[in-house]
């Protein structure tokens, strides 16, 4: 099993998040490689601001992941805008604590090099997504989606 090193930002700030252990477990589904990342979580104004900065987006966004290195080991870090993943979760009628795993495993994808811009990509992301999820007791986020 991949290593993590894992360092976490702005998580006291959040009451009701789930334990440090729980998160690196999410994130350590879904490892292809030791790793080592940085998971911030933020408010809307921070999310807001970086993606405009970032992603040229004038809105708060739930999870931006700012990969720095592949190989050998995965570096990155993922940026969790808390208020924008309470209000994705409840608009779709999903569990806050799914929701949450299934954009760290998102991330943690993006983080080594997975990319959704292209039909032929994003339906191997998802079926990454769906098994990684599936296999911490998850069920398929895109199930609802796709109808």
């Amino acid at each position: 099993m991949p290593a993590l090193a894992l360092a976490l930002q702005g998580h006291s700030k959040f009451p009701g998040l789930p334990a440090r252990t729980t998160i690196a477990r999410w994130i350590s589904a879904a490892l292809q490689r030791d790793a080592d990342l940085t998971l911030r979580f933020v408010d809307a104004r921070e999310g807001r601001r970086l993606n405009r900065q970032f992603r040229a987006r004038d809105y708060a966004t739930d999870v931006l992941t700012f990969a720095y290195s592949h190989r050998p080991v995965v570096t990155a870090d993922i940026v969790i805008c808390v208020p924008a993943v309470r209000h994705a979760s409840r608009e779709r009628g999903l569990r806050l604590r799914d929701h949450l795993a299934h954009l760290l495993v998102h991330g943690t994808l993006h983080a080594h090099g997975y990319e959704h811009d292209q039909p032929v990509a994003a339906r191997k992301m998802e079926r990454l997504e769906i098994g990684i999820l599936a296999g911490l007791g998850i069920a398929d986020p895109y199930r609802r989606v796709r109808g």
